[in-house]
C-alpha cells in the first residue's frame, strides 16, 4: 500500500483497503488483548510476593473484564463474511392484519433503532409508507457502523406477535406479523450490471420524514427492476438525482443478496420469484399476553423481559446465532 502507483487503479486500492482494514483492527484487538493478559499475571506475581489482598482482589476484577474482552474478540472473528464490515440497509414491511400489523412493524422499526442506538451506530431514515390508522406499512433504513451487516444479517426473516390488541374493543389477542430484510452496502468494485432497460423509474411527491419542503415537489424515486421485480425507494433527500443515487445503491445491494442466496441454494426460501422474502420463514416469536416471553424460534433463546428486548437489547439472539448455536429439539 505504501507503493507510488497503489492509487492509480482506484476501485482496486479501495478494494485492498476494504480488505485490510478489518484484518488490521482484528490484529490490534489480540495485541490488546495480550497484553492486557500480561499486566494481569504480573500483577497476580506482585500480589503474591507482597501478599496484598487488595492487589489481588484487582487482578481478579481485572481478570473478569479481560474475560468478556475476550467473548468480544471471539464474537469479531466470527463475522468473517465478505459483506460482514459493510453498511446495512434493513427494510420492514407489516404483514397481512392492517392497523394491526401495521403497528407491529412500526414497533420492530423502533426496536432496531434502539438496538442501533445501544451499539453506536447511526440511522438514516431513507423511505416510509404509514399505515391508514396506526403505524407504518413500510420503511428503509440505512444503518452505518463498524459490522453493521455482519450483525444484523442474521435479523432477516419474519417477526411474530402476539398480544391483547389496542385498537380492539373487545379486547381480544391478536397475532401480527411483519418481515425484515437486511442487505449490505455493496463496494463500488463489486461488479454488479445493471441495465437502463431493465429500469423502470417512477418519481412522486415525498411523504413521510424528511422535512416540509420535500412534500413540494417530486423528489421521492421509486425505481423497478423489471426482470427480478425488486423495487426499491429513497426519499430522504431533498434532490432527485440525490435519491436516484441512493435507490441505485439499494438496488445494487437487493440484487447483490439474491445473487449470494442463489448460491447456497436459499433463493426459494428467502424471496419469490418477484424478490419479496417469504412469509413463511418464522425467526422469532414476540408474546405480550398471556404471558411475556421472545423467543428465537432458530436457537431457542428466549428472554421475559420482553420490554429490554423492545428497548433494544437483542444482543443475546444476534450472539447466538453467530455462534452458530441450535434450538434443542
Amino acid at each position: 500500500m505504501s507503493a507510488p502507483d497503489f492509487w492509480d487503479d482506484q476501485n482496486a486500492a479501495r478494494a485492498l483497503m476494504a480488505e485490510v482494514n478489518p484484518l488490521k483492527h482484528r490484529m490490534e484487538a489480540f495485541s490488546g488483548l495480550k497484553s492486557r493478559l500480561e499486566d494481569i499475571d504480573a500483577t497476580i506475581e506482585l500480589a503474591q510476593e507482597a501478599d496484598d489482598d487488595d492487589l489481588g482482589r484487582e487482578a481478579v476484577e481485572e481478570f473478569a473484564k479481560w474475560q468478556k474482552s475476550l467473548a468480544d474478540f471471539e464474537l469479531l472473528t466470527l463475522l468473517n463474511g465478505p459483506q460482514d464490515q459493510a453498511s446495512c440497509y434493513v427494510t420492514i414491511h407489516a404483514g397481512a392484519g392492517g392497523t394491526e400489523a401495521c403497528d407491529w412493524a412500526s414497533m420492530l422499526m423502533r426496536m432496531y433503532i434502539r438496538w442501533c442506538e445501544r451499539r453506536g451506530f447511526s440511522v438514516t431514515y431513507l423511505e416510509s409508507t404509514d399505515g391508514d390508522d396506526a403505524g407504518i406499512r413500510s420503511v428503509t433504513l440505512k444503518v452505518d457502523g463498524e459490522y453493521a451487516y455482519g450483525y444484523l444479517k442474521n435479523e432477516r426473516g419474519i417477526h411474530r406477535l402476539v398480544r391483547i390488541s389496542p385498537f380492539d374493543s373487545a379486547g381480544k389477542r391478536h397475532t401480527s406479523f411483519a418481515s425484515l430484510d437486511a442487505t449490505p452496502e455493496v463496494s463500488d468494485s463489486i461488479n454488479i450490471e445493471i441495465l437502463d432497460k431493465d429500469l423502470k423509474v417512477d418519481t412522486y411527491r415525498s411523504g413521510g420524514k424528511g422535512g416540509q419542503n420535500v412534500n413540494k415537489v417530486e423528489t421521492a424515486v421509486r425505481i423497478t427492476h423489471i426482470p427480478s421485480g425488486v423495487i426499491v425507494a429513497c426519499q430522504n433527500e431533498r434532490s432527485q438525482l440525490r435519491n436516484k443515487e441512493e435507490a441505485m445503491n439499494m438496488l445494487r445491494a437487493k440484487l447483490y443478496q439474491i445473487e449470494e442466496d442463489k448460491k447456497q441454494a436459499e433463493a426459494d426460501r428467502q424471496y419469490s420469484e418477484k424478490g419479496d422474502i417469504g412469509w413463511g420463514n418464522q425467526i422469532r416469536s414476540y408474546v405480550f399476553q398471556p404471558y411475556q416471553m421472545v423467543k428465537d424460534l432458530r436457537t431457542g433463546v428466549e428472554s421475559g423481559n420482553i420490554q429490554d428486548v423492545m428497548d433494544g437489547n437483542l444482543d443475546p439472539f444476534i450472539e447466538a446465532m453467530l455462534r452458530g448455536h441450535k434450538r434443542e429439539r
